[in-house]
């Protein structure tokens, strides 16, 4: 006996969300008409594509080609096989349920309620993952507190952004974090949120500088800016790819950061790394006097350091060091600098107009006569 299949008309809905495509669901839907022109969060059309809906824009109709099976019941996790694509093995569905993935599922729930508690997330904001396999992926779900998560709303997919397991639809941002996996072998971990004081650089497109903070210069050390692309998309995700083999941790232009790990715990530290230092260095602001850098050689032994820990930095590259020293140079009592852009191979200064240079010429003519007025 075969299923009828039972239209629902979206055609009032600009955007198409989440929430319209499960009330669809819930009436029975197979098949969605919606205008030539909507818009469909990437939530949505996640789910779509899991319960094989067919689109039918203004006549003409799309259906999805996701490998994944319908969408069952939360008692049941594992969503039918997805072969494996671009050499990867198909992922093992079993994962889900072994006892390293369930102490997994509850180290995320931790960093989650952590990052909640921190206010470095908000709403159903942020999103942590882990590589439990060669083509498998813990990962949170979309539209969902990271302070409420549990154990059972942890999704699994593959390194295509397949789901293969899980109760709710995974979230829409994985695909930045397996960008990561993809690029960075030694990467178990990613944490993706919106701490208050490291998103103010972001927004401002600006780095915090170096050299002033060990803690900082050990663990997460030289910050950079990746461009602002639409969240969720897959040119969002790859705007990380020229960064993440030499930095830990990334400012996302307008958007917040990302940091990756060996461990959940791990990548959740390099957050408060970062977040505490942009802070701190906020509040020595107010202080109306100098910052002091830690000097070169000093630098150098906390390189040294690092190197011996395996984090990775920039200035471990002796043909990038000439355009990225140990220390930025700082006009007095700034706290941010402007990131050298990257290709992924190369860093070099950009070239400033002269209106730039007239700029910074000027204001440095202005603090050295405010401090010969002083005296």
């Amino acid at each position: 006996m075969t299923n009828e299949a039972k239209s629902i008309p979206l055609t009032n809905c600009k955007v198409i969300a989440l929430r319209d495509v499960n009330e669809a669901i819930a009436a029975g839907a197979t098949r969605l008409i919606v205008p030539e022109n909507c818009v469909i969060t990437p939530s949505a059309r996640d789910l779509i594509e899991q319960r094989h809906l067919t689109l039918e824009r203004c006549g003409s109709c799309e259906t999805s080609t996701t490998a994944l099976a319908p969408a069952v019941a939360s008692s049941t996790p594992a969503l039918a096989p997805v072969a494996g694509v671009g050499g990867l093995p198909a992922p093992n569905a079993r994962l889900y349920s072994t006892p390293e993935a369930e102490a997994i599922k509850r180290e995320i729930c931790t960093v989650g309620k952590k990052l909640w508690m921190r206010a470095f997330v908000d709403g159903n904001g942020g999103n942590i993952s882990y590589r439990i396999g060669p083509n498998e992926v813990l990962c949170t779900p979309t539209l969902l507190s990271k302070f409420d998560l549990t154990p059972e709303d942890i999704c699994l997919v593959d390194l295509n952004g397949n789901q293969i397991a899980g109760r709710r639809p995974r979230t829409s941002e994985i695909l930045m974090h397996l960008e990561v996996y993809k690029h960075v072998p030694e990467a178990k971990s990613v944490v993706h949120c919106h701490p208050p004081h490291a998103t103010a650089y972001a927004i401002t497109g600006k780095v915090p500088p170096n050299m002033i903070i060990p803690e900082f210069e050990v663990f997460v050390g030289k910050v950079a800016l990746s461009p602002y692309k639409t969240p969720g998309t897959p040119e969002f995700a790859q705007t990380v790819i020229p960064y993440v083999r030499q930095h830990n941790t990334v400012l996302l232009a307008n958007h917040g950061i990302l940091c990756w790990a060996d461990t959940v715990m791990h990548a959740e530290w390099y957050a408060e790394v970062l977040d505490t230092y942009c802070w701190t260095l906020m509040n020595a602001t107010q202080l109306g006097v100098p910052i002091s850098y830690i000097s070169e050689q000093q630098g150098a032994d906390l390189l040294a350091l690092k190197k011996k820990l395996g984090l990775p930095d920039a200035r471990f590259d002796p043909e990038r060091m000439k355009e990225c020293q140990l220390s930025d140079l700082q006009m007095p009592n700034a706290i941010a600098v402007t990131p050298a852009p990257c290709d992924g191979v190369n860093m070099t200064p950009r070239a400033g107009s002269a209106a730039e240079v007239e700029g910074i010429v000027q204001s440095v003519t202005d603090a050295v006569m405010a401090a010969l007025g002083a005296k």
